[in-house]
């Protein structure tokens, strides 16, 4: 079967951390690394069981994804959740027999005007290995398999 680490970085996101960490469960491992936050961020991650490293500026951030215990890395940011529909897909994608590719997901984004559908996928399941990134989150891969369900992010207070 294969595992899943969901990997976060956080930065003074204590208010809505619990919200994306609450829809994590088909995720085996959680890591959060942590940016300096200096509000409830790291106890919200330890009350959800997730494991908490303090980020180092000299490390570059796709490192952080190496120290997963999983074959594969679930990328988010604080403000996402995933939809029931996107936590199903993952419980039955860790079932199959998986290449070395990456796997997108659709986005959802809350505005003042509603929610506002990403058309591109983005690619944020991913081997433990994975060399392509952007920042935080991987570079997209216009190959990856699209997964059905969503992530939704949420921007509002």
């Amino acid at each position: 079967m294969n595992e899943i680490t969901a990997v976060l970085h956080t930065l003074n996101d204590g208010l809505r951390l619990g919200r994306c960490l609450e829809t994590l469960y088909p995720c085996d491992e959680i890591l959060v690394v942590d940016h300096g936050s200096d509000d409830g961020t790291r106890r919200v991650a330890h009350e959800y069981g997730a494991r908490v490293v303090q980020a180092n500026r000299e490390t570059p951030v796709r490192q952080y994804a190496r120290w997963a215990p999983t074959q594969w890395i679930l990328c988010l940011d604080p403000r996402e959740s995933l939809t029931e529909a996107l936590a199903a897909t993952l419980f039955e994608w860790k079932l199959e027999t998986v290449g070395n590719t990456g796997f997108s997901v659709f986005l959802r984004e809350e505005t003042v005007d509603g929610w506002m559908e990403n058309p591109t996928p983005q690619t944020r399941l991913i081997p433990t290995a994975w060399k392509h990134w952007d920042g935080r989150i991987p570079r997209n891969d216009t190959s990856a398999v699209a997964l059905e369900g969503e992530l939704l992010r949420f921007v509002l207070p």
